[in-house]
């Protein structure tokens, strides 16, 4: 954990490169200090049926839902999303400016006792970093 989870609109296509919103995530939830890298993940699924408001379609959304594990506390919690929501609302200027857009952005705390992991990407990155 960290997992984000990106779903968006199809009418962004051609409006945003989804890769470069997934790297601008990933990028900014490790500046926040509090996730192990190896356990980052951002993943985008692209929404081909949804509707919006009055169902015009030229509205567009994106949202995101960040799921953690449990032990850091609500200010650790509140500073580490609002770092990445601005990242990430930062990078979407450009789509709020040409467009009608809704973000958002969600977190949330996987109960340990019914949360099932398996990841040997931290055994890969530490022995990287200790062998180079």
């Amino acid at each position: 954990m960290p997992h984000f989870t990106i779903e968006y609109s199809a009418n962004l296509d051609g409006r945003l490169d989804i890769g470069a919103v997934c790297e601008v995530v990933r990028k900014a939830a490790v500046e926040t200090g509090i996730f192990p890298l190896g356990g980052i993940r951002v993943r985008a699924v692209r929404c081909e049926h949804y509707a919006i408001a009055d169902s015009r379609q030229d509205y567009g959304f994106l949202d995101m839902v960040l799921r953690i594990g449990e032990g850091r506390d609500l200010p650790t919690r509140k500073t580490a999303g609002e770092h990445v929501f601005q990242a990430l609302s930062r990078h979407l200027d450009p789509v709020f400016a040409a467009s009608k857009f809704a973000l958002s952005f969600d977190m949330q705390i996987n109960d340990k006792d019914t949360s099932w992991k398996r990841n040997n990407i931290h055994d890969a990155l530490k022995v990287e970093a200790t062998h180079g």
